[in-house]
């Protein structure tokens, strides 16, 4: 039925070779429909072949086997907690195409999503799917919006800004913007937005935007405190343990530097910079080096003899 729906004048051969069958297999199948009172047409000569009559609907959707096992293994990998939380919001929408779906796809749909366990990411952050919503539609319909944000340690404040696109990364998601408090492009998590109004004036984003790239570029841009860090070591040494929201690495002397911003210097040094085998300097700011010798004093006092 759905070939038929899709390909109106589809042939019995055209069929049959769609579904795997022969031809007389095929013909043998649209006699079923007919059987069951589905209108199947047909029409001979060069134009001819199968087409649904008036009044036959499809189910508004349909699965095969493995794209209702693919979609319940995408759920359980993004989102673990929709396995068996009948209160979670995804979980509740897979509950239902669960039952939509015909007895024998569903019942394998269903094994799976009761017999597969999935641990959570303690890295992703599932953010407000009103505010996403408002976003997306912000970015297709290329209005400017005023967001209100709350940053990692708590900071408040409000930016006007030209939505450039949604980016998922690593579990957590992005606006990527021009912001027009900075002037410059701004990287914002989606989950510590808490507010959205829609601004009358419009925009055109950059030609040939590639989200991903950008926005790997810009993760540690724009943030409250300021960093950098000289490695004694190649950029191509050091380059495979930076992470984009640590900032931009750069040549220097007979080294390198890595620029960027924070705004919470305390994981920065204990989570990031610690993970890093070579010898460095922290040459700014100040929250960043006093994190840093926050860090390196425990670390001492661990090497201390105990009385």
């Amino acid at each position: 039925m759905e070939v038929l729906q899709s390909r109106p004048g589809v042939t019995a051969g055209e069929l049959a070779a769609c579904l795997g069958v022969t031809e007389r297999a095929a013909r043998r199948y649209v006699g079923i429909l007919r059987e069951a009172g589905i209108p199947v047409e047909s029409a001979r000569g060069p134009y001819g072949g199968y087409r649904l009559g008036r009044g036959a609907r499809l189910p508004p959707v349909t699965f095969t086997e493995l794209e209702a096992l693919g979609l319940v293994m995408a759920v359980l990998d993004g989102l673990p907690a929709a396995a068996d939380d009948a209160d979670d919001l995804v979980g509740s929408a897979l509950s239902k195409v669960i039952r939509a779906l015909p007895e024998s796809v569903g019942r394998q749909a269903a094994a799976l999503r009761e017999h597969a366990s999935a641990a959570p990411d303690r890295s992703s952050a599932r953010p407000d799917p009103s505010i996403t919503g408002e976003l997306v539609a912000a970015v297709a319909g290329r209005s400017r919006v005023l967001i209100a944000y709350r940053s990692e340690i708590g900071n408040e404040w409000e930016s006007e800004v030209d939505p450039w696109a949604v980016v998922v990364r690593h579990g957590r998601w992005y606006l990527l913007c021009h912001s027009h408090r900075a002037d410059a492009i701004r990287t914002y998590r989606v989950d510590r937005i808490h507010a959205v109004r829609r601004r009358a004036h419009r925009f055109e984003p950059p030609a040939d935007l590639d989200p991903v790239a950008v926005l790997e570029e810009n993760l540690g841009t724009g943030w409250e405190f300021p960093t950098r860090v000289v490695f004694r070591a190649s950029p191509a040494e050091v380059a495979p343990w930076i992470r984009p929201p640590m900032g931009r690495l750069e040549p220097w002397e007979d080294g390198c530097v890595l620029v960027g911003s924070t705004s919470n210097p305390a994981m920065y040094a204990q989570e990031w910079l610690s993970n890093v085998p070579f010898a460095f300097r922290v040459e700014g700011g100040p929250e960043l080096r006093a994190a840093v010798a926050t860090v390196a004093s425990r670390f001492a006092a661990a090497l201390e003899d105990q009385p």
